[in-house]
């Protein structure tokens, strides 16, 4: 766990309720934490569902691990500590999110279970919500559109997800949602989301 640096902080609570918020974004907030291999739609499916829930009035925003990587968390690698402070940091800027009143949907490897459930932590019971987006590597190193899987399999990229033997990936035991990319279509995946959403109560209208 990173240690708290800082001393003299306070932290200072809102002025604005949650019903209010609620009330302007017609969400009940959550965070949708898409997890799954490189290549296995994370981040196809994030943006689709994006488009949907803005179109229906929704307050929703993606946060996607490459431009997370190119601001926020460009001073980390991909070493298992690095790793994990990269997830450290996306669990509390979706918090942010969350308390903001958004639907809020991550597209991160996050390989370890411990980092998600630390994730899961910060915010309130029913706001975090897994979906484990579920394709095998062989599909995943197919579908490739940046060649990563070749590279690591020739050896040119070290601690890549789910081929570097020192890079394991620890699927979910028990995801709020299970999406079959490998089997699924994009829009099927996103129905999936938008059902378990209207279930959940998260869309107030």
């Amino acid at each position: 766990m990173t240690e708290q640096k800082a001393t003299n902080i306070t932290w200072h609570a809102g002025h604005v309720t949650r019903e209010e918020r609620q009330a302007l974004t017609k969400n009940k907030p959550c965070c949708l934490w898409l997890t799954g291999l490189s290549a296995c739609g994370k981040s196809t499916i994030a943006v689709a569902l994006e488009q949907v829930l803005i179109k229906r009035g929704h307050v929703a925003y993606v946060l996607d691990g490459d431009n997370i990587r190119h601001g926020l968390n460009k001073n980390l690698g991909f070493s298992p500590e690095d790793r994990t402070e990269n997830i450290r940091r996306i669990g509390e800027v979706a918090k942010l999110f969350v308390d903001a009143g958004a639907i809020v949907i991550t597209s991160f490897i996050s390989p370890y279970k411990d980092d998600r459930n630390k994730a899961r932590a910060v915010l309130q019971p029913g706001e975090f919500i897994e979906v484990f987006v579920d394709a095998s590597v062989e599909v995943c190193a197919k579908r490739d559109p940046k060649g990563l899987y070749e590279k690591a399999l020739r050896g040119e990229i070290k601690n890549f997800t789910g081929v570097s033997p020192d890079a394991p990936y620890e699927a979910p035991d028990k995801p709020e949602i299970h999406l079959a990319s490998d089997n699924m279509s994009v829009e099927q995946c996103v129905e999936t989301l938008l059902n378990y959403l209207a279930e959940k109560g998260h869309l107030l209208s």
